[in-house]
C-alpha cells in the first residue's frame, strides 16, 4: 500500500506534555482539597480528553458536576499560563517531520485536548512543519476513538483513508485508526507501554521516531 498522508496524535505522540498535564491537574485537584497523582500515574489518566481525565482524577465521594466543573475551570486557567513551561517534542520527531516533509507526505493532528490548547501547543513548538488540518477536542463533536474527525481530516488532504498513516501512543489511536480504515503505527516513547498497545490491537509498533519512514516506501 502506499501511503501519502500522516495523522498523528498530539500528546505522547509529538510531544511530551506529561509534566505541564500533571502539574495544571494537581494544581486543580489541590484547590479543592484533594491529592493529586505522579506524573508517571497521569500517563494512564490521559487520552480521552479533560473530562475523563478529571472524572479518573476525582475521589468517588467528590467526582459530581459542580466539583468536575470547578476541576475543569481551575485546570484550564492554570494549563493555559503554563502550556509549555516544559512540553517539548520528542527526540526525533523535528527530523521526521523534515523528511516527511521531503517526501510529499502530507501532514495532520487529531488530538483529544482540547482544541483551543492543541492549536495554541502546536503554534508554539511546531510552527515548522506544515499541518493542514490541527484538530483537537471540541464541545458537541465526537472525540477518538469516533473516526468521525479523522475521515473529515482525510478529506481536507484529499487522500482517502486506505492511504493514512494514524501515528498514535495509546489504545484510542489504534481504535481511531480501525474505525477509520486507516493503518496504525503505534509509538512506544509515550504515556502507554508495548504490552497494553498490543492488547489493543496493534501490529506495528515503533520505538524511535525514523522507524516510520520503513512504511513510507
Amino acid at each position: 500500500m502506499h501511503y501519502r498522508a500522516c495523522i498523528f496524535d498530539l500528546d505522547g505522540t509529538l510531544l511530551d506534555t506529561i509534566e505541564d498535564i500533571a502539574a495544571a491537574m494537581n494544581t486543580a485537584l489541590a484547590g479543592i482539597g484533594c491529592p493529586g497523582f505522579t506524573t508517571e500515574r497521569y500517563k494512564r489518566l490521559v487520552g480521552l480528553g479533560v473530562d475523563m481525565l478529571i472524572k479518573r482524577a476525582l475521589p468517588k465521594d467528590r467526582n459530581s458536576d459542580k466539583t468536575a466543573a470547578q476541576v475543569k475551570a481551575a485546570f484550564r486557567q492554570h494549563y493555559l499560563g503554563h502550556l509549555t513551561d516544559t512540553t517539548r517534542p520528542y527526540p526525533g520527531i523535528p527530523e521526521l517531520l523534515d523528511e516527511l516533509v521531503k517526501r510529499n507526505i502530507k501532514l495532520a493532528i487529531l488530538s483529544n485536548k482540547p482544541h483551543e490548547m492543541a492549536r495554541l501547543s502546536v503554534q508554539r513548538l511546531l510552527p515548522a512543519w506544515p499541518f493542514q488540518a490541527v484538530r483537537g477536542a471540541e464541545e458537541g463533536r465526537a472525540k477518538k476513538p469516533d473516526p468521525t474527525a479523522a475521515l473529515l481530516i482525510a478529506d481536507k488532504l484529499g487522500v482517502g483513508p486506505e492511504h493514512v498513516l494514524f501515528i498514535g501512543d495509546s489504545d484510542v489511536d489504534i481504535r481511531t485508526a480501525c474505525n477509520a480504515g486507516m493503518k496504525p503505527i503505534a509509538v512506544t516513547w509515550g504515556f502507554r507501554n508495548s504490552e497494553e498497545l498490543k492488547k489493543s490491537g496493534a501490529d506495528i509498533l515503533i520505538s524511535k521516531p525514523p522507524e516510520l519512514l520503513r512504511y513510507l516506501k
